[in-house]
Parts: C-alpha cells; sequence; structure tokens
C-alpha cells in the first residue's frame, strides 16, 4: 500500500505508534497531540471540538509485525465515499430538479429523488417496482427499453435522447424530456442496474419549435414575386408544421396589384381564396366572394386583432357561413386561429388556421406565433403585388408604345412573334414607308427589363421615325440613332448614386432593313443584332451576311456598314432579336429545321409554328421575331422620263406628267396639283442643279414625284416676302405636298414630293 494512505499506526492497546502526514490533514492534529494517546480519547474529542463525527470516514486495518511485536496499520479505504460525497448524494436526492431513477438489472424503478414526483403529478409509491419506459406512458416504450439494455449490456450511456410522453388526459398537450441512462456497478465492477435522469424539456422543445415555424415560413414564402403563389407557399409552409388546415384569402384589388383598403375593411370588398391546404374546402380556389357579416373571418378585417376561436356546433358564427361550417364539420376541425394579414394599417387579407381530429388544441400563445408568421406573409404578399403593378405599368406602357397597327405598305407582308418578359421589355419592331414606295424594317431591343427599358424603348422609337422621315441613308440612320443613344445613357450615368437607374448602364442593338419595291433590293444595317434571313421564292433559306456594327451608344466610333443585296419578290425576310435569332434563325439553331420547313407558307402559320415550338417559359428578356414577305411594284405604277437640261424642261415635264396622270384616273384636282409640284421642282432643278435631269411619278396609294440632277447642294425652304420676286418654289411645294424631302445618292441626289390620294384608281 503506498505509503501516501497511511494514517497511523496502533499497538495493542490502541495507543498511537506513529501519526503520519495524512492523518494529520485529515484530523487536523498533529503528531505530538496525538501520539501516546489512544484512537478512543481521540474519536471522543476535545473541549476545541476539532474532531468528530463528520471527519469519520471508512478506513482498512491490518496487523503488522515489527521486532516480533503485532502492531495496527490504518489506511484511509480508497473506495469508501466521504461524509463530502454522501452530502452531494443527498442533496441530488433531494434537491436536484434533475428527475433521476435508479433502476435494477431488470428495469423496473427502485428509488427516485423528489423531482421525479413532479414530472407528471405521480406518487412515488405508483412508480416503485414498474418498469421504468412504461411507468410514464411514453410514446414509444420499445425503443427506450432497447436503448435502456443496451447500456446495461455495453456499459456506454446513452445520453439526452429526446422522448416524448403521451398526455394522460385528452386535450392536454405532449410533454417532452431529455433523459440520459448510465449504467451502475459496485467496487467489484458487477452490475447493480441503471440511473435514469429525466428534464423536462417541454418549454424548450416549444421554442424551438415555434422559432421553426417562423424559419419555415421565411424561407419558403417569398421566393417568387406572385401574390397568388405567395399564398400556395404560406400554406405549404404551415401544414401540416402549425395547423391541419389553412386558408388564405385576399382582398381581390390585392391580386390585381392596386392599393389595399384601409381597415376597416368595408363588407362590399371582395376576398378572393388564394389558398387552401387541408381536407375539404368550403369554396374553390380563386372563387371571388365577400365575407358574410357577423363571423370572426369579417370581424379580423375590421380591427387587425387575431383571434383564438372556439369550434363549437353551437357556435353562432357557423349559422353565418352554411359552406364553411359544412366543410368545418366534415374535417374535424375543433381549433381555430384567424389572423389578418396587413400592414401598415391597410388590410391585405385574411388567413384561417384550423386544427382538426387528433391535433391538440390551439392555445394561447399559438396566436402570437400566427400573427408572427402572417406578418411574414403580409410582407412578401405585399412586396409582390408592388412588382405586379409595377409589371403591369411597364408592360402597358410597351404596349402602348410599340406600334398599334403599323400602316402596311402593299409591297410588303408582315407577321410578327413578339414574347414578353415577365417584367415587361425593351424589345420593338417598326415598319415605316418611306419616300419612292420604299418600307423600312426596324427590329431592336433595349438592355434591361420594366419601366426604364420600355421608356427607353419608346424614346428611341421616336428618333427612328424622326430620322426616316429626314430620308437619311441606312448607314446614316443608325449612327445618328446610336449618338442619341449614347445621349441617353450618358444622361443616366449622371444621375445620383442611389438612382437604380445609376447602375444600369443603357445599351440597346437594333437591324434596319429598307426594301425598294422597284429596285428589287434590300440595304441591311444591323448594330449588334444578328444576322437575318432571306429565303427567296422556292429556295432555300439563306443567312445574309451583314458586318457587325457596334452597339448602340456602345464605345468607340466604329462605323455602320451597310449591305444591299437584290431580293426578288415573294421573298420572305426574318429578323430577331438575340435569344430568339439564336433559338431558330442560327444555322445550329434547334428550331431552324421547323423554321425551314414553314418559311414558304403563310407568314402568320409561320409565326404561329414559331410560338408552340418556343414554350411558355418565364424569360428574363423580351423576344421578338419580324417575318416580311415581299411584293413587287407593279410596273405599270411607275412612270419615268429624261427631262431636257433647260428651261423646256418644265413645260415638258407637265406635258407628261398630264398623260401620265389622266392614264392612271387621277381627279382634275390632283392632276393640277401635281403639275403645280413637278413644275417647281424641275424649275429648281434647271436653275440649281447639274444634268442630266430625271423625273420619276410613283402611284401606289399616294402620288409621289421625284426630280433627279447630279448635283449634290441641298435644297433650302425659303419664307418669301411680299416683295420677292422669287424663292416661292419649294414653298410652293411644302404648301401642296403632304411631305417632302431629299434623298442623295452616290451621284447626286432626288427631290420628290408626296401626296395622298383619296380615290385610289
Amino acid at each position: 500500500m503506498p505509503s501516501d494512505d497511511r494514517l497511523m499506526r496502533l499497538d495493542e492497546a490502541g495507543r498511537v505508534l506513529e501519526w503520519h502526514r495524512a492523518a494529520r490533514e485529515a484530523f487536523g492534529r498533529s503528531a505530538e497531540e496525538t501520539v501516546g494517546r489512544t484512537v478512543g480519547s481521540l474519536l471522543r474529542g476535545g473541549p476545541d471540538g476539532r474532531v468528530g463525527p463528520d471527519v469519520l470516514r471508512p478506513v482498512l486495518v491490518r496487523p503488522v509485525l515489527t521486532d516480533g511485536t503485532l502492531v495496527w496499520e490504518v489506511s484511509a479505504a480508497p473506495d469508501a465515499a466521504s461524509g463530502h460525497d454522501l452530502a452531494v448524494l443527498r442533496a441530488i436526492f433531494t434537491q436536484s430538479p434533475v428527475g433521476l431513477h435508479v433502476l435494477d438489472d431488470r428495469l423496473r424503478i427502485v428509488r427516485v429523488n423528489t423531482a421525479t414526483h413532479t414530472l407528471r403529478d405521480t406518487a412515488e409509491d405508483r412508480l416503485l417496482g414498474r418498469v421504468f419506459s412504461r411507468a410514464y406512458g411514453l410514446a414509444d416504450p420499445e425503443q427506450e427499453e432497447a436503448a435502456a439494455r443496451r447500456v446495461l449490456e455495453t456499459g456506454r450511456a446513452e445520453l439526452n435522447r429526446i422522448v416524448r410522453v403521451v398526455p394522460a388526459a385528452a386535450g392536454r398537450e405532449h410533454s417532452v424530456y431529455s433523459v440520459s441512462y448510465v449504467r451502475l456497478e459496485n467496487a467489484r465492477g458487477d452490475v447493480l442496474g441503471l440511473v435514469a435522469s429525466a428534464i423536462d424539456m417541454t418549454e424548450r422543445e416549444h421554442a424551438l419549435w415555434r422559432l421553426s415555424v417562423v424559419d419555415e415560413v421565411r424561407r419558403r414564402v417569398g421566393e417568387r414575386l406572385d401574390v397568388i403563389a405567395a399564398c400556395h407557399e404560406f400554406v405549404d409552409a404551415v401544414v401540416p408544421r402549425f395547423s391541419g388546415i389553412a386558408v388564405v384569402e385576399v382582398v381581390e384589388e390585392v391580386v390585381r396589384g392596386e392599393a389595399p383598403p384601409l381597415v376597416p375593411v368595408g363588407r362590399e370588398v371582395p376576398l378572393r381564396r388564394a389558398a387552401f391546404r387541408g381536407v375539404v374546402s368550403a369554396y374553390p380556389v380563386g372563387e371571388v366572394r365577400r365575407l358574410p357579416y357577423g363571423t370572426p373571418f369579417s370581424r379580423v378585417l375590421t380591427d387587425l386583432r387575431p383571434r383564438l376561436v372556439r369550434v363549437d356546433e353551437d357556435s353562432l358564427w357557423l349559422g353565418a357561413d352554411p359552406p364553411r361550417a359544412d366543410a368545418i364539420r366534415a374535417s374535424g376541425a375543433h381549433s381555430l386561429i384567424v389572423a389578418p394579414l396587413a400592414l401598415r394599417g391597410e388590410a391585405l387579407g385574411v388567413v384561417s388556421f384550423y386544427r382538426h381530429r387528433e391535433e391538440e388544441p390551439f392555445e394561447e400563445a399559438d396566436v402570437a406565433l400566427a400573427a408572427d408568421v402572417c406578418a411574414h406573409a403580409a410582407l412578401c404578399i405585399d412586396n409582390a403585388r408592388r412588382y405586379a403593378r409595377e409589371r403591369t405599368i411597364a408592360a402597358t406602357v410597351q404596349r402602348r408604345l410599340l406600334p398599334q397597327r403599323p400602316a402596311v405598305p402593299d409591297t410588303v407582308e408582315l407577321s410578327h412573334l413578339h414574347l414578353s418578359a415577365s417584367e415587361g421589355g425593351g424589345a420593338w419592331f417598326d415598319v415605316i414607308g418611306m419616300a419612292g414606295s420604299r418600307t423600312a424594317l426596324v427590329v431592336g431591343e433595349v438592355s434591361g427589363h420594366g419601366m426604364a427599358a420600355a421608356t427607353t424603348m419608346g424614346q428611341l422609337r421616336t428618333v427612328i421615325h424622326s430620322l426616316v422621315s429626314l430620308d437619311l441613308a441606312p448607314d446614316e440612320l443608325v449612327a445618328r440613332l446610336s449618338d442619341t443613344a449614347a445621349r441617353l445613357a450618358a444622361e443616366r450615368a449622371a444621375l445620383p448614386a442611389g438612382d437604380p437607374l445609376h447602375r444600369e448602364p443603357l445599351t440597346a442593338s437594333c437591324l434596319i432593313a429598307v426594301y425598294d419595291p422597284i429596285d428589287l433590293t434590300c440595304t441591311f444595317v444591323r448594330a449588334g443584332l444578328a444576322d437575318p434571313v432571306v429565303v427567296p421564292p422556292g429556295g432555300d433559306p439563306a443567312v445574309v451576311s451583314v458586318p457587325a456594327g457596334p452597339l448602340l451608344a456602345g464605345p468607340g466610333n466604329a462605323p455602320f456598314p451597310a449591305t444591299t443585296i437584290d431580293l426578288p419578290a415573294g421573298s420572305t425576310l426574318a429578323i430577331g432579336t438575340r435569344v430568339l435569332a439564336r433559338e431558330v434563325l442560327a444555322p445550329a439553331a434547334p428550331l431552324r429545321a421547323l423554321f425551314d420547313e414553314h418559311a414558304h407558307g403563310p407568314l402568320p402559320d409561320l409565326a404561329d409554328a414559331m410560338a408552340y415550338a418556343v414554350g411558355d417559359e418565364q424569360r428574363s428578356q423580351d423576344a421578338l421575331m419580324l417575318f416580311a414577305r415581299t411584293a413587287a411594284l407593279p410596273a405599270e405604277r411607275v412612270f419615268g422620263r429624261a427631262l431636257p437640261p433647260g428651261p423646256e424642261a418644265a413645260p415638258f415635264a407637265r406635258a407628261e406628267a398630264r398623260r401620265r396622270l389622266r392614264a392612271w384616273g387621277v381627279d382634275q384636282e390632283a392632276a393640277f396639283t401635281t403639275e403645280l409640284i413637278v413644275s417647281e421642282l424641275v424649275g429648281n432643278a434647271v436653275r440649281y442643279g447639274i444634268p442630266p435631269l430625271n423625273l420619276r411619278l410613283i402611284c401606289n396609294g399616294v402620288l409621289t414625284c421625284e426630280v433627279s440632277d447630279a448635283a449634290m447642294s441641298a435644297p433650302h425652304l425659303k419664307h418669301a416676302r411680299t416683295s420677292d420676286e422669287t424663292g416661292r418654289g419649294l414653298f410652293i411645294v411644302a404648301t401642296l405636298a403632304d411631305d417632302w424631302g431629299t434623298r442623295y445618292q452616290a451621284e447626286g441626289k432626288t427631290v420628290w414630293a408626296q401626296q395622298s390620294l383619296h380615290d385610289r384608281p
């Protein structure tokens, strides 16, 4: 035995022979005070009371033979419990809030502490002798008994097992405990049984459960910016985690994106049953109706106070809404919480939570939880409502800015496919008539979405119409359009840093095709969009290689090259924005074979086939494709003559025009006006132009007079004074004609004027 465990040595009479350090520490007496005295006198203590029963402890005594003399050696027992240890055990069994159960090797309860009596208000005598897993009505007693036997067999403790206890009486809530099992062994290692501790975790588990409900609602609700979708997400989040049945009814104005009504909500305000999850729905999902007066649901919309409502057969409010009452009875619902969907004092709707059948009834604490989850749902629904309103405004603006009924000339047949983005976008097309019976086909798109993209698209459309009216060459037209877009981009960049538009750089792309039905040519200029596709009559589709220009408002000063091709009558032209061009027009596009198959058919059928094939998936950008089929202007509708270079050119031109107008059946008033216009244009060309001079008349719904010469000087409209003898020619033309202008060619120019023919021949 180690010397540190020795306390003392005694002779045969019990007198102390040796007093070791361990005894000095245990009893508080020195060797001088104890050696020679009997153990009995030491145990009886002295007047100072330093030695008494409190310091007594179990010891080991063994005989030792020393020099033929028998002495007794006293040592501390290594496994003996001290008085301090016993005090700790006594406190645990009398004062600890943890329920302790001492189980034998057959898992029967043999001893419990005082806290155990209060776990289920059970008397101790009703617990002793019973198997632990059966004494408390555990939800799964077999599983707990198996866990306890594992501890008995292996000695490995099972700690913090969450165990549910079935309520003793109907209507009470389940209790939750944290149970741990530890094996009991004696000093020899023999298994005596188990110690099972139980801590009541009911309140903590309820708090965690409430947090889990709120977290689930926050995680799942609001993923999509759609009012109805948010309502469906909400009922999916709360059923069955919080209630067995949930109904969401939303004010119809909110579903449409309008502002919600103030409280109290009037009786006439209709609500839509937006979402339902449960057993039997009183009304179809999607039905719009007014809430009956005198029910908890209508009351909630008057004061925005959530309510815990008893559901009994004799509840008065059930009579005010018979279909709902029938559904409640069919579902076996017995407990109801009605909570408002409200934000900033405005009512968005009402939510009904039901518990039915074997579910525990709601408690007052659940009302606060219902209010919390409904507050988050209301915020998500209001965000979706605002988004729906912005989306509706953006889509309306875009539709209004797109050509409603474009004036399509006889020489072009059109059809288009427009797939709008969910938030509205900036894709557009235009069909603009030009002088000389030409037609400008425009397809473009603005980056971004929503109101900003729609309004920018409207600005660019207005610029294009203004530039087309100037009869600019296509490459010059796109260059000036890009300059305007660059100024718009600079204005956006100069906005304050907090403005959302400041963080969205403006870029746009565009393709312009100008078709001439007289020369049967088409000139293309593109800025960012994909190459167009041309399908000649009876031929195979082919991509037109058009040199790529930079994006509108893009960096640098790169030019916009123009490409002119021959385009026979009956050809089909397809121009698309980037998304649809990639899906349909590219040589390896997935829908290219379908396009080739329908390219020679009617254009509406071609557009329909592409629409059916593209699908209805949600798009982040607008997608647009324009289909055009060309036709030639009949030769008899075009008249051209070379004019003499001298003063005789004017009367010659009037005479030729008079004969042609008579052949076309133009009425006398229009013919007289045309002769006057021809005379002034020819006279102006003779005086300021350079031969050769040419006259061309075109009759195609409008009557166009064109006079060409080789000079590059631009005619200038003057407002002559009363005393001036010259300078009235172009003023007269501008007064008589609906429109006039100048078009420049590689060599020379053409001055033209147009008149409407009210009675077409």
